[in-house]
C-alpha cells in the first residue's frame, strides 16, 4: 500500500495544483520511485489510497504499473477527505493480503529494496508489524522509536531512529485489541497509525531494523530543490 492522500500543507503552493507524490523528483513523480521498486520486488498489486486531488493519481497511473495491478481507496471520494494512517489502511484492507507494505508516497528512499526474503521472514514469524528506521534528519532529531539488541522497536529508548515510514505489516495490527476500527471502516473514521505500533510494541510484537541508504522525507518545497539539484540515481 502507498500512502497518498494528504494534502502535503507545507508543500504549498505547489500542492495547491499537483498532489504531492505526483511532484517531479529527478526525472518521475515521487510516488513512482516506491512504485516501481515494490514491483522490482515481486509485488504484482499495488493498493494507493487518495484524497487531496486523488483524481490526478489515478488518471496519471491507471489501473496497471508495469507487472502489477493498481487498485484505489478514494478516502476524498468516500468521506470528503483523507482518513489518517491508520484509518487508511483499515478502510484499504480489503484489498491487502495478511501480510503487505506500507510505504509513504512522498518519501523518497531510491536503494532501498523491497525483498520478497523480507516478506518470507516476517510472514514466517509472530510480528505484527516490522519498520525500518533512518538516522535522524535535521527536521527530526530527537527520532520516534529505538531498536532492542533482539530487533525489537522500542517506544522508549535512550537512542531513537525516525521512522521511515517503510514497514510490513499483518493484517490483525488493525483489529482488536489494537485497532478498534471496524473492518473496512465504513464510518470513515481518522486514526493516526504511532498509537497502534506503541501498543503493539509494549507487546514485543513490532520489530525494526536501521536502514542507512538514501532516505528523504520530501515535506517541503527546499527539499524537493535540493533533491532534484542532485544527478539522478542509477
Amino acid at each position: 500500500m502507498i500512502l497518498a492522500a494528504g494534502r502535503g500543507e507545507r508543500m504549498r503552493p505547489l500542492t495547491d495544483t499537483t498532489p504531492k507524490p505526483l511532484l517531479v523528483v529527478q526525472g518521475r513523480p515521487l510516488m513512482q520511485w516506491p512504485m516501481q521498486a515494490l514491483v522490482a520486488g515481486g509485488v504484482r498489486q499495488l493498493v494507493i489510497n487518495t484524497a487531496w486531488l486523488g483524481d490526478q493519481i489515478a488518471s496519471h497511473f491507471g489501473h496497471r504499473h508495469r507487472a502489477a495491478t493498481v487498485a484505489y481507496s478514494h478516502e476524498g471520494l468516500d468521506f470528503g477527505g483523507a482518513l489518517e494512517t491508520a484509518g487508511g489502511i483499515v478502510r484499504a484492507l480489503p484489498l491487502l493480503g495478511d501480510v503487505f507494505w506500507v510505504v509513504a508516497g512522498d518519501v523518497f528512499a531510491p536503494t532501498f529494496r523491497f525483498t520478497p526474503s523480507a516478506v518470507e521472514r516476517f510472514a514466517a514469524g509472530e510480528q505484527l508489524a516490522h519498520l525500518w528506521l533512518v538516522p535522524n534528519p535535521p527536521h527530526n532529531p530527537g527520532g520516534d522509536f529505538g531498536i532492542s539488541p533482539e530487533g525489537l522497536a522500542l517506544s522508549d529508548a535512550p537512542v531513537k531512529y525516525t521512522f521511515s515510514t517503510i514497514g510490513l505489516y499483518r493484517a490483525a495490527l488493525f483489529a482488536s485489541p489494537y485497532c478498534e476500527i471496524p473492518p473496512g471502516n465504513p464510518g470513515g473514521i481518522k486514526a493516526p497509525l504511532a498509537p497502534l505500533l506503541r501498543a503493539a510494541m509494549a507487546d514485543g510484537r513490532v520489530g525494526a531494523e536501521l536502514y542507512e541508504g538514501a532516505w528523504t522525507d520530501v515535506g517541503t518545497p527546499g527539499r524537493l530543490a535540493e533533491l532534484n539539484a542532485k544527478k539522478r540515481p542509477a
